[in-house]
């Protein structure tokens, strides 16, 4: 009889199996909705009944991982990796816990033997480009992204994720252009929209730029980035009013936008405002380096 069956003497040996298993599927069910206190609560159970089931390790390990627990991720993906070594997923899940933690190179290594055994699989590459940009590797994220893009298209977050890394190499024709094949799929994707924005703005293509942001606006009024981008834009078009109201929302929505408290600030300047501008630029070092 196995050691998590003693805990339960009640139970026979098949018993006991499908209560675990009832409780794992409860449990995916938990993860769906995000309750992930219930989703661990039931797969401790399910593994003292039956610990040797190397799924309900890895989903113990997903859940702690979503709710920023890594340590306790670790462990559940070791065992999970220990019962099950060649699983793709665990090794993909316990990859991002080490990125998340800022182990980077113990991510890549696990993204590397996944993807040996699951080439095609498109959040494990999402992941390893993620790693990538923050190891400042640009260019073989690219082609991460690129491989990504090869294998299907259709999706537009794709898309949007390689634009805003060549938005972030200052490629800002490519990142356009990418934002645009992401709209080609999906017209009232607010982030391709917004951020397609922002690379209108950073090329002086402020009329597009304009465009694109009202119509992320109007898709989501409460997107405080993109009344920020907005008013930037706005005051490149000589209209400093709407610009301060659009950048006072992006505040209102969020008081630690640093940014909009420094575009707003250079707009105060300009208008001999320097009270007001002092104000922002103080605030925005504040929140910057805590001055």
């Amino acid at each position: 009889m196995s050691e998590g069956i003693k805990d339960q003497p009640g139970l026979s040996e098949a018993a006991a199996q499908s209560r675990a298993s009832v409780l794992r599927s409860r449990a995916e069910s938990y993860i769906a909705l995000s309750r992930h206190d219930a989703a661990i609560a039931d797969l401790t159970e399910s593994i003292a009944l039956a610990p040797d089931n190397a799924r309900t390790w890895r989903l113990r390990g997903e859940s702690h991982r979503v709710i920023e627990r890594y340590e306790a991720a670790l462990e559940d993906f070791d065992e999970a990796l220990r019962l099950e070594p060649d699983s793709a997923y665990a090794l993909g899940s316990r990859g991002q816990t080490y990125a998340a933690m800022g182990r980077l190179a113990d991510a890549m290594t696990d993204f590397e033997h996944a993807l040996t055994l699951a080439p095609d699989s498109l959040w494990i590459l999402e992941a390893k480009a993620d790693a990538l940009t923050d190891l400042d590797r640009l260019d073989e994220a690219l082609e991460e992204h690129g491989k990504i893009i090869a294998l299907n298209e259709e999706l537009p977050y794709s898309w949007v994720a390689r634009g805003d890394l060549y938005q972030r190499m200052n490629l800002y024709t490519e990142a356009i252009d990418d934002y645009t094949k992401a709209l080609e799929v999906n017209p009232e994707y607010v982030r391709a929209l917004s951020r397609r924005g922002e690379a209108f703005r950073m090329t002086d293509r402020y009329e597009e730029a304009l465009a694109d942001l009202s119509r992320a606006l109007e898709l989501d009024p409460e997107n405080d980035r993109a009344y920020g981008s907005r008013g930037a834009v706005l005051s490149e078009l000589g209209d400093n009013e709407a610009a301060l109201n659009d950048l006072n929302r992006a505040i209102e929505l969020d008081p630690e936008y640093i940014w909009a408290f420094r575009v707003r600030g250079e707009i105060l300047q300009e208008l001999d405002r320097h009270e007001e501008a002092v104000s922002d630029f103080t605030q925005a070092l504040h929140l910057e380096f805590g001055d």
